[in-house]
């Protein structure tokens, strides 16, 4: 499975203003429970507090204004992906201490431990480069960002 075959539109939100780093990962918390019920899959909730306790690890800043926040959570029956992209970067203790601006979260059933990391380094190598991460940012709307990242995580 590639990151690219994840994207969906109504996966993806461009914010003009988001307020802090929590706020950020309640946003991606209901992008990621988008197309779910609560017999179908976890509430935005309980996402929210997988996505936070990881963090706690750890910042998923990688640096560049991009971060990866991830999570697993049992309930899920399959692999999610969500973006936030955001005007103005948020705080995210990234390794640069740069504020970060691209947010693309990850959600896999628990037990999927192989394809989590498998994923995450798609999406590590897609973000590292700097025409892919240009080219988001550039995205008008929902509609380009979702071809903008099909495109940098097609050739996974």
């Amino acid at each position: 499975m590639t990151v690219a075959e994840l994207i969906t539109r109504d996966r993806i939100r461009l914010e003009p203003e988001c307020s802090s780093q929590k706020r950020a990962l309640e946003t991606l918390g209901e992008l990621l429970a988008v197309g779910g019920t609560e017999s179908a899959g976890p509430a935005s909730g309980a996402i929210f507090e997988a996505l936070s306790a990881r963090e706690k690890l750890g910042s998923t800043g990688l640096g560049h204004g991009v971060a990866i926040p991830h999570g697993r959570l049992a309930e899920l029956d399959a692999p999610r992906v969500a973006v936030l992209r955001l005007d103005q970067g948020v705080d995210f203790d990234a390794m640069d201490h740069e504020p970060v601006d691209i947010l693309i979260a990850l959600l896999v059933p628990e037990a999927a431990t192989s394809e989590h990391l498998d994923l995450l380094a798609q999406l590590a190598r897609g973000l590292s480069q700097p025409d892919n991460i240009a080219s988001l940012r550039r995205a008008g709307d929902a509609e380009v960002m979702e071809r903008e990242l099909t495109r940098a995580f097609g050739d996974a």
